[in-house]
């Protein structure tokens, strides 16, 4: 049976790390069908819209996308693209697996962290953010909600007794900001009871901050609300390499988007040097979402055996001689074998 998902190519490296990518996805033999919609700065220059109603219309259809890097222009009123989408199709839910590969420049050996990051509350809000006439004093809102953190907790729960992960830990501020952080870690404390056969602990984010750095290897699954989300899962990433290698998952009752992290990196588009793997490690986690597990798991192994194995074929930010399509390649022939 077949799948059709809404692919975003995006700008400067997207469309080239977009095209690896949907190759081997086409190699592993998914029954996945394209939808190709623009956004970013490619959008805005055939459309006048950096993200036309057409292609929020293809996502509402099919449900999923698969996203390539967007550039959101400094200045000028424009608001980020993410968080409009996040807003527009409530994805609540922002997911950032850091795996770490031998071979390329991660911090630590056998890592498989996931943070679950509250995506439309939090620190982000715009409403709120004022600046005093005399441009002195700043101030901003923070809102959290018991329903927000409710269904991101959940949501981290779920997903760990669906992956077969055996420990959450909810990351907070408390002991300081206890109105807001405090109405997150009691609803984690009260979800938490519902689900005896996972562990449960809570951490400071200051400390869970230095805790991932000097021990990594006690965490498996880390939930907490938007800001605090939005750093502790960039650390992780550096411990494994960088945003290179972090694909992300933006997630909501009904529509799920699946993205590479980075940025859109013009200074090296055209030049054949874009590394393919955070987009392609998000195409694995589309793979999970829509029921393919085994073809997500095999196309892991396969960028984990070429990162390994095949160094003339992976790109220079992973020490090899290849470029993007010669990684896609190699990943072609292995899932195809």
């Amino acid at each position: 049976m077949s799948k059709t998902i809404a692919v975003i190519p995006g700008d400067g490296i997207g469309p080239e790390i977009m095209n690896a990518t949907l190759r081997v996805l086409d190699a592993l033999d998914c029954g996945l069908e394209y939808d190709t919609v623009e956004a970013g700065m490619v959008a805005l220059d055939k459309q006048g819209d950096l993200l036309p109603q057409a292609t929020l219309d293809a996502i509402a259809k099919h449900g999923v996308a698969l996203k390539g890097p967007l550039t959101t222009p400094i200045g000028g009123g424009f608001t980020s693209i993410n968080v409009t989408l996040r807003r527009h199709f409530d994805l609540y839910a922002n997911v950032r697996p850091a795996i770490s590969f031998k071979g390329s420049k991660a911090r630590y050996e056998n890592i498989d962290i996931i943070t679950v990051r509250e995506n439309t509350e939090g620190a982000y809000l715009k409403e709120g953010q004022t600046l005093s006439d005399d441009g002195e004093t700043a101030m901003s809102q923070v809102k959290v909600t018991r329903k927000g953190s409710e269904r991101i907790v959940r949501y981290a729960f779920e997903m760990a007794k669906a992956k077969g992960r055996k420990k959450v830990t909810a990351v907070h501020k408390a002991n300081i900001i206890k109105t807001a952080s405090g109405l997150f870690l009691d609803v984690a404390r009260k979800i938490a009871a519902e689900y005896p056969e996972i562990e449960f602990n809570e951490m400071i984010v200051d400390n869970t901050c230095m805790q991932l750095v000097m021990n990594p290897y006690q965490f498996d699954v880390l939930v907490t609300t938007n800001l605090f989300g939005d750093i502790v899962s960039d650390l992780a990433a550096g411990l494994v390499g960088g945003l290179g290698l972090a694909p992300g998952a933006n997630i909501g009752a009904s529509v799920a988007v699946f993205e590479a992290v980075h940025g859109s990196a013009p200074d090296i588009a055209g030049k054949g040097l874009a590394n393919p793997c955070a987009l392609l490690l998000a195409a694995a986690d589309l793979l999970d979402h829509i029921g393919q597990v085994a073809k997500g798991d095999r196309l892991r192994a396969a960028i984990r055996e070429t990162i390994e194995q095949d160094r003339e074929h992976v790109t220079p930010d992973l020490g090899g001689k290849g470029s993007t399509s010669s990684f896609a390649d190699a990943l072609v022939k292995r899932v195809a074998a």
